[in-house]
């Protein structure tokens, strides 16, 4: 099994690493595949009542995961990851940023010193028939604002990310 990049309570330029585990009852390439069809990613991707607009995906290193969200008041928001590793079903790690339609990377729409990117590992462990997986992130190339505002807003990225992951774990029940 590959270990993550990050580990928990590593620490980049005094920058906690954020952390989130998931259990879920469902074999690992299953999960894994949730993670990497944009069909699958499709119907669960996003935060709750984000309507999915598109995405390219070009599953490699080197290769991005470009996609679209839309809210009910129209605003869009887009998203991309920049993978540097693909290890099938094992991990993927990858870098995250806000940009805009065609991929050019901008500021979080709601924060002015969110990091411009953030490397993210996500590692997929099978026991028992249940998937775990274990992510983790840090902000890169990134100020010292930047770091502070990631650490804090790690209380707001575990409530996102379980609402997201719980909408997962709802999909792979009916999968």
């Amino acid at each position: 099994m590959s270990e993550p990049i990050l580990q928990p309570t590593q620490q980049v330029h005094g920058t906690k690493v954020f952390q989130h585990s998931r259990v879920y009852e469902a074999p690992r390439e299953l999960v894994f595949k949730a993670w990497t069809d944009p069909d699958c990613l499709s119907k669960w991707w996003g935060p709750k009542g984000m309507q999915w607009i598109g995405c390219t995906m070009d599953l490699r290193p080197g290769g991005t995961f470009l996609y679209g969200l839309k809210a009910p008041n129209g605003f869009e928001m887009w998203g991309k990851f920049v993978y540097r590793e693909v290890t099938v079903p094992e991990r993927l790690v990858y870098v995250v940023s806000f940009c805009d339609k065609n991929g050019a990377i901008l500021r979080h729409p709601l924060s002015e010193t969110w990091p411009l990117e953030v490397l993210s590992t996500l590692a997929f462990t099978e026991q028992d028939g249940k998937t775990i997986t274990d992510s983790t992130g840090i902000p890169i190339n990134a100020t010292k604002e930047e770091c502070e505002t990631f650490e804090g807003g790690f209380d707001s990225m575990r409530k996102g990310f379980t609402g997201t992951l719980d909408q997962l774990a709802e999909f792979l029940s009916r999968s």
